[in-house]
């Protein structure tokens, strides 16, 4: 599972394995950012997010791709820019033939720390503590990004143990 929080400037990613029929343990196998730097054309930043991420897919070959949805109170401007680099990600995402999960940032923050309202401190305090890390990850983009692929994972589990289930 490969998680995105979105951004032109910093991306963050964290790519997470599990064992989906038993629900068990969940693993980290690799998080960090895709930098674009300020002086760079939006096209321009937007091409080293696509081959970034593609680049991650090829390596790393996730069944899915969870993608942190945007901000319903951010300014017009920020949102549109963000939804660049979201559909960036959509496209590498659908080139690869991966499904798509979005999913919002209060449902990421619940899932993890029990809040919507968490900082993004306490998101990877949780992260650190919930895949049993000796520190969060880093940058906290990093960190965000290992939280939407925990999120993605702990919406599946119910339907993987209901699935055991059936097969026993």
């Amino acid at each position: 599972m490969l998680g995105v929080d979105p951004g032109t400037a910093v991306l963050g990613y964290g790519v997470v394995t599990t064992c989906v029929a038993t629900a068990t343990r969940i693993t980290l196998v690799e998080c960090g950012v895709i930098r674009t730097r300020a002086d760079q054309s939006l096209a321009v930043r937007l091409a080293v997010i696509f081959d970034g991420i593609t680049e991650l897919l090829e390596r790393h070959r996730p069944d899915a791709i969870a993608v942190e949805g945007l901000f319903h109170g951010r300014n017009a401007r920020s949102a549109l820019v963000l939804g660049h680099a979201r559909g960036v990600v959509l496209l590498a995402a659908t080139r690869a033939g991966l499904a798509v999960a979005e999913i919002s940032p209060a449902e990421v923050k619940r899932a993890v720390t029990g809040t919507g309202a968490a900082t993004k401190p306490q998101v990877g305090a949780m992260v650190m503590r919930l895949l049993r890390l000796a520190a969060a990850p880093t940058p906290a983009d990093a960190a965000d990004g290992v939280a939407i692929a925990l999120t993605h994972v702990l919406r599946l589990q119910p339907r993987a143990r209901m699935a055991s289930v059936g097969r026993r």
